[in-house]
């Protein structure tokens, strides 16, 4: 079966661009959360982030015409770059637990299949996550890259993009040519990343650079709490990466800081250097920043307060608002979306002016049943799995209701600009007063924090504000801090919990630092 040759530009211009280079991109991207026992189907990629789903040949190139993604920067860079896209197949659900073989077979080989029935490639960029796990295949974003390489052979130009958080094998530095991960948490620079990958190809395809590369991982688990790449102890590591990078011979320093609810071989920090045709400098310089990494391990130790001293303390504070990391229903690292841990807690406490987002179906249908003005009460969140609290009964006024759209024009973690939550309820809880009410934002789709219009979008002002609940634990720091007083990360239960201590593994590397 041939598939339509799709392409940024139109075909007049084509006509005079077509001594240009023709690359092929395309990704199934996933972080696999492999402690969340819900299966990612075919159904959960067609969902997306931000209701983008499932992408094809032009719709593809049109999804990424604005934003700050990485596949927003490869179309960038191509264009400045002087190189023609072959648009295939993207696909990147919310992260949930391991995708089925069926998922992943029916999307990768279709991506592989657009591929091959596309004219003659010159070049491939991939735009993977790095944290994949399918039924068969623990480190299965190296399988894409095996499947793509087995389809066009040894002498194809393969550059491939991860997370920052990505867990990264010898398997798939061996099967690419350039592996490149964001540098920045929160991921600040994904559509940076993506013209990164544009601009290396473009020069290994004019003969420019031979690209070589060499992998380093430090036996350890680098906990997410310390991944805030802005500040200690990562920060002056990232920074050297970025160094490196002004030298001509480093064409890439990636210093990914692994994704520890992943339970595989490769699950940890790495480092990969990409140098031009200089084996030794790649080995050395990765080698001496994973001992960076390795030098900081007396810094990485867990000191967060329960939901219950986090509350207590926020209410005492004299600055607001103060935002609490919902770090164990982190919902960008695979958790539920409706821990009722710090809600209990607020509830309980009879905290004042307090704002929580809550992932309840159930709830939201029945605030759309009371109606505008309509008595609420109700049992709220936990229902998904034993993981994440019991539901909370809650009492209040319906306060609005919303379609749950909002567009994040700032770049914020990620890049995404469009976001859906689907249908929304806002609910004034108990206990509120005009002046300092407490928010239950209802929603249909768990929505990952990246976005403070999650918030105003629904007519909320976080500034006048006590105390936000965020579910995450550094990426939502680029859309909180401007608005936040404080900010404190909760050692809260759930799928995302911090404490490696409250998990079993059974495949990771023996004798990892941090997981004792």
């Amino acid at each position: 079966m041939r598939w339509p040759l799709v392409l940024f530009a139109a075909a007049s211009v084509l006509v005079a661009q077509s001594q240009r280079p023709l690359v092929g991109v395309g990704g199934v991207m996933h972080e696999t959360n492999t402690f969340n026992p819900k299966k990612t189907t075919v159904a959960d990629f067609e969902a997306g982030i931000g209701g983008n789903g499932v992408l094809r040949g032009q719709a593809i190139i049109e999804a990424s015409e604005k934003g700050n993604s990485t596949m927003c920067g490869v179309l960038e860079g191509a264009r400045q770059y002087g190189l023609n896209l072959y648009p295939t197949l993207t696909a990147g659900p919310q992260t949930i637990g391991t995708v089925t073989d069926q998922a992943f077979n029916s999307l990768v080989n279709e991506m592989v299949d657009r591929l091959k029935a596309g004219p003659k490639l010159d070049g491939i960029i991939l735009v993977l996550h790095g944290t994949m796990v399918a039924e068969s295949y623990p480190h299965a974003d190296a399988e894409v890259v095996r499947r793509v390489r087995s389809a066009f052979g040894k002498s194809m130009p393969i550059i491939v993009t991860h997370d920052f958080h990505a867990n990264v094998s010898q398997e798939i530095v061996d099967l690419s040519n350039v592996l490149i991960t964001y540098k920045e948490t929160p991921h600040l620079d994904a559509k940076e990343r993506g013209v990164q990958a544009a601009r290396i190809l473009a020069d290994m395809l004019a003969g420019k650079v031979h690209p070589t590369q060499a992998l380093a991982k430090p036996p350890m688990v680098y906990n997410i709490i310390f991944h805030n790449t802005f500040q200690g102890p990562l920060k002056p590591i990232v920074d050297e990466s970025k160094r490196l990078e002004r030298n001509p011979k480093i064409l890439a320093a990636s210093v990914p800081g692994g994704y520890q609810w992943a339970d595989i071989p490769a699950m940890g920090p790495s480092v990969v250097i990409v140098t031009d045709n200089d084996k030794a400098l790649a080995e050395r310089e990765a080698k001496r920043l994973s001992d960076m990494l390795w030098a900081t391990r007396d810094k990485l130790k867990l000191n967060l307060p329960t939901p219950a001293e986090a509350v207590r303390a926020a209410m005492k504070e004299t600055k607001f608002p103060v935002t609490l990391m919902d770090t164990g229903d982190n919902i960008g690292g695979g958790s539920a979306g409706d821990s009722t841990f710090i809600l209990q807690e607020l509830v309980e406490q009879k905290a004042e002016g307090w704002v929580v987002a809550m992932a309840d179906e159930e709830a939201t249908a029945a605030a759309f049943k009371a109606g505008i003005g309509g008595k609420f009460e109700m049992k709220v969140g936990g229902k998904t799995d034993n993981m994440h609290g019991t539901p909370v009964p809650i009492r209040g006024r319906v306060k609005s209701f919303h379609d749950g759209r909002f567009m994040e024009p700032e770049v914020r973690h990620g890049g995404v600009r469009y976001w859906e939550m689907g249908p929304t309820a806002v609910i004034e809880v108990e206990g509120s007063t005009r002046d300092l009410p407490n928010i239950l934002i209802l929603t249909k789709k768990r929505i990952i924090p990246f976005s403070i219009h999650q918030l105003t979008s629904v007519g909320v002002y976080p500034e006048r504000q006590k105390i936000l609940v965020a579910k995450g634990t550094v990426a939502p720091r680029a859309a909180y801090e401007p608005v936040s007083a404080k900010i404190v990360e909760v050692d809260s239960g759930g799928a995302t919990a911090v404490n490696p201590a409250r998990f079993t593994f059974r495949r990771v590397r023996p004798n990892l630092f941090g997981l004792q």
